[in-house]
């Protein structure tokens, strides 16, 4: 058991290593698709919130994303906009997001495991949700990351030891 934790640590984290080589490319046309999709995914957003996503803007005029200086999303908060749905996979396709707040909102659904793919992310917090399943153990993986917050959900099963990595 032991073995296979370890190897599945050396290959995400020679995964990480291989993103982290990408060219930091000012389209971010990969980080829109991953938003939008995010958006296809939430089935209300009241007030507004969510309606200037759209393909004619970018998303760094978007409600709740931050860019970095090389205009790719380095920050989603979408805390506290009472957005109802689930999270969508191609999120894990935001390749330098760092910060992830999708709390107090009524997300439902599994944590996607595609997340595991944010090999940047330094807070994740999805807590006051309604997430049920398992936490998925590769986000104990997650090597960067300092703040993880997923309390008042749905979850069961056991805490996954790999968070004690973290």
């Amino acid at each position: 058991m032991e073995k296979s934790l370890s190897f599945v640590f050396l290959i995400f984290s020679f995964h990480c290593f291989i993103s982290s080589l990408a060219w930091i490319d000012t389209n971010i046309t990969t980080d829109k698709s991953a938003l939008l999709g995010l958006k296809s995914f939430i089935t209300s957003y009241p007030y507004g919130s969510l309606s200037t996503w759209s393909l004619s803007s970018s998303p760094c005029n978007w409600v709740g994303v931050t860019c970095n200086t090389y205009g790719r999303v380095h920050s989603l908060n979408l805390g506290g906009m009472d957005l109802i749905g689930t999270i969508s996979p191609q999120l894990g396709n935001l390749s330098f997001l760092v910060e992830l707040d999708l709390s107090s909102n009524n997300f439902d659904g599994q944590i996607p495991r595609e997340l595991v793919q944010l090999c940047r992310l330094k807070l994740l917090n999805l807590s006051y949700n309604d997430f049920h399943g398992q936490v998925p153990t590769l986000i104990g993986y997650l090597s960067t990351l300092e703040h993880l917050n997923l309390q008042n959900n749905s979850f069961d099963g056991f805490i996954p030891l790999s968070l004690f990595n973290l």
